[in-house]
């Protein structure tokens, strides 16, 4: 692994007016690593992904990609620069196929300018080769994508983003409207990202999560860090008691193991 990071945020803030969405927020992201980043609704979560993916631009700090300082002035451009963002609302089209949302506005095409065809069988074949790749055996790539579960819903947006040159890849709250089993496999699916060589950003309320698979922590609570550990710095209870009503949680359970 180098030692340069890919992706490094240093004292990094957002103001609007007078309100902070972000202040003094200091990670970084390695290639083959998970960082999690941890709040709850309110926590700063999406002014982060945003400034990473381009919607937003920092007023503060540093952002430093593979070392160099950089500030995007869109998504595209962010993109185009490897930092891709898979959104809780995945962007996809429920009746169109698997193959088709692989591919959605980047389609393959046979044949020369004016007359250019979609190349279907290609695409197919490719859409199911790369989705492999990620341990997902998609039977059929003709069939709707909505007939697939959310887990694989998500498994196509990170198999996509991989094949189109990934280097980052920032996961919005992947499992939060999962359950207990389709979790599971989108976190085997983070896990074989990390492992392809991509630097991951897993964004999540939920500790249990992402202790298993990151190996670098990140907590915000109303726009400030509550600290940025590598994980043999910390435990799961105390990034759990971390994260905004952690305290309120063990006086709960203290509560109820008096009475």
């Amino acid at each position: 692994m180098s030692d340069t990071p890919l992706l490094e945020l240093d004292n990094i803030g957002k103001y609007y007016g007078n309100i902070i969405a972000l202040q003094g927020v200091t990670t970084e992201v390695h290639a083959g690593q998970v960082t999690c980043v941890l709040g709850d609704n309110g926590a700063g979560k999406s002014t982060f992904i945003k400034i990473l993916a381009g919607v937003h631009k920092h007023d503060q700090g540093e952002f430093r990609l593979e070392g160099n300082p950089v500030s995007f002035n869109s998504p595209r451009e962010a993109l185009s620069s490897g930092i891709a963002a898979v959104y809780q609302d995945l962007a996809m089209v429920p009746l169109m196929s698997v193959w088709r949302n692989f591919f959605l506005g980047s389609e393959p095409t046979k044949g020369r300018w004016p007359v250019e065809w979609i190349d279907k069988s290609f695409a197919k074949q490719t859409a199911k080769e790369e989705m492999a790749k990620m341990g997902i055996d998609i039977r059929d790539t003709e069939q709707p994508v909505g007939t697939l579960s959310g887990g694989e819903r998500q498994s196509v947006a990170i198999a996509r983003a991989v094949y189109f040159g990934a280097k980052v890849l920032i996961l919005d709250e992947p499992t939060s409207a999962l359950g207990v089993k389709q979790s599971g496999v989108v976190l085997r699916y983070i896990l074989e990202a990390a492992r392809r060589g991509l630097g991951v950003i897993f964004i999540t309320h939920n500790p249990n999560h992402a202790f298993p698979v990151g190996d670098r922590f990140l907590i915000l609570n109303r726009g400030r860090s509550m600290g940025n550990f590598a994980k043999d710095e910390i435990s799961q209870s105390e990034l759990t008691s971390l994260m905004a009503g952690g305290a309120e949680l063990e006086a709960l359970q203290h509560e109820l193991s008096q009475g």
